[in-house]
């Protein structure tokens, strides 16, 4: 039985919920056995779409990975293929389906050693899958720190073995994959780097456990895609006007006029029907110079920032690019949430609490926020360690507000525990400006009604599409100018309406 494959879908399910998705296709019916059968079929189906036969090393572990792995050996093997199947631990130790698939197989089963790397042209990893919660050791660990100074291609089954399945993070060491099979549902390890980076090319392959199990799993953790908020996108209706597209304000620096220009740009560019810059009276005219459809205001002290806030038209500030770290920063940070505005918060205006983050948090109201923290950013405003995923959820918990975690993974997190990772960002994005757009991005959106947590998964996924479609020489002002194309992509795939 092959597997069956279709478009990558948004879930990702951690390894408890997938335990959860197994044990509930078998109550339902399907043998464990069935199962273990398909997932090596798939395997072998995607090793053969890639290779023509050649020696291949299949590594088998002591539980159900390893159990797939003999499955892609017999069939292989079946298929004329010279397979080398070497088993970490005792076979006599092998319990249920891996120990029928395991007596199955009618070749020798020599043990897990270094040695066998040399002959072999293809690597099957299949020791431990998703579940491994503790750092490789012994001869996992020799053969998989011998394995990265090979060439020779591998594939994981289900995720490289010594990644973190719910975290991405790697366990003392891990394989580096050039393929890795799925089934079901990627898992949430499959996106943050480093996991990522040793996945390779992920395929999630469908091995008959019915979608009706995904109704007993509470699925909080997604990939970031357009099917996870375009239902929210606030595309302009026949009857809008620049007063019911929203009105954002942004707190423009001094010093550093450019960021503010950028965000505005961004903003205006993602429909917000009106934007307001609000500056040091001395440097608007940097604002406007080249902008002649954006508004400005002066102000110098947080009680005239908070004066311009009073007219309830205005309904979103961003408050940070370019403002610098001071008490007035601080100050209007306080003004906009005391306001009851929707407010992005980032840059220096984070950094302005790091000495008193709970006056922040305390400040925030109902999740009606987004703070974009890079790591350096998050790691003086709320001085946790773990993996990324789970430092997003709880900075998010504590902040009670959307939490947009920078990087090449860029995580967004939810008060009430949803994240998504953002996985389409290429390394082009590393460049001067693009935190700033990315802010006014969210702003623009979050003036025009759209939730904050979709608002911000939104804009990481459109800079990383604007930026993948741009290639090389990528500069902040290109992400801006290429909204409207990204945009005119979205429409179609929204449909008319």
């Amino acid at each position: 039985m092959a597997g069956v494959y279709h478009q990558l879908p948004t879930e990702l399910l951690t390894t408890a919920q997938m335990y959860e998705a197994d044990r509930c296709a078998i109550s339902g019916g399907i043998s464990g056995e069935r199962l273990m059968e398909a997932a090596g079929a798939a395997v072998v189906a995607e090793i053969r779409r890639r290779w023509a036969s050649r020696p291949v090393l299949i590594m088998c572990g002591p539980g159900n990975n390893g159990g797939d792995g003999f499955v892609v050996a017999r069939m292989l093997d079946a298929e004329g293929w010279p397979v080398t199947l070497a088993l970490l631990g005792d076979k006599g130790k092998l319990e249920g389906d891996a120990r029928l698939n395991a007596d199955r197989w009618e070749g020798d089963i020599v043990p897990l050693s270094s040695d066998l790397l040399d002959g072999a042209a293809l690597i099957v990893d299949a020791l431990f899958g998703a579940g491994l919660t503790r750092p490789l050791e012994g001869v996992a660990q020799a053969v998989i720190s011998a394995l990265a100074d090979t060439d020779v291609p591998c594939v994981a089954v289900d995720i490289p073995s010594g990644v973190h399945g719910d975290t991405g993070m790697v366990l003392g060491s891990a394989v580096s994959a050039d393929l890795t099979v799925t089934f079901f549902r990627r898992k949430p390890g499959h996106l943050p780097m480093p996991g990522r980076a040793r996945s390779g090319e992920v395929v999630i392959a469908d091995i008959g456990i019915p979608e009706v199990v995904l109704d007993s799993i509470n699925r909080q953790t997604h990939a970031n895609t357009p099917g996870l908020w375009l239902a929210d996108f606030p595309w302009p209706r026949a009857e809008d006007h620049k007063y019911t597209r929203g009105h954002a304000v942004i707190a423009g620096g001094a010093a550093m006029a450019g960021a503010g220009r950028l965000a505005s740009w961004a903003a205006r560019r993602i429909g917000a029907g009106l934007v307001t810059v609000a500056a040091s009276p001395e440097v608007l005219p940097q604002y406007t110079a080249d902008a002649p459809g954006l508004l400005t205001l002066p102000f110098r002290t947080a009680d005239e920032f908070a004066e311009i806030l009073v007219d309830d038209r205005k309904n979103a500030v961003l408050i940070g690019p370019g403002g610098g770290v001071s008490r007035t920063t601080h100050d209007i940070v306080l003004a906009a949430a005391n306001a009851g505005k929707a407010v992005v918060i980032d840059a220096d205006a984070l950094t302005a609490f790091r000495e008193a983050p709970g006056e922040l948090f305390g400040a925030l109201e109902g999740g009606k926020s987004v703070l974009t923290p890079h790591e350096g950013e998050f790691s003086r405003l709320f001085k946790m360690t773990g993996d990324k995923l789970s430092r997003a959820r709880k900075a998010a918990e504590q902040a009670d507000a959307v939490v947009l975690l920078k990087g090449a993974d860029t995580i967004v997190a939810a008060p009430d525990g949803r994240a998504t990772i953002n996985f389409n960002a290429p390394p082009t994005l590393a460049t001067a400006g693009a935190g700033d757009v990315l802010a006014g991005t969210i702003l623009g959106l979050m003036a025009q009604g759209m939730p904050p947590f979709e608002a911000a998964a939104a804009a990481a996924w459109l800079s990383g599409d604007i930026a993948s479609a741009f290639g090389p020489g990528l500069l902040a002002e290109d992400i801006c100018a290429g909204i409207p194309g990204s945009l005119a992509g979205l429409k179609k795939t929204a449909g008319p309406g």
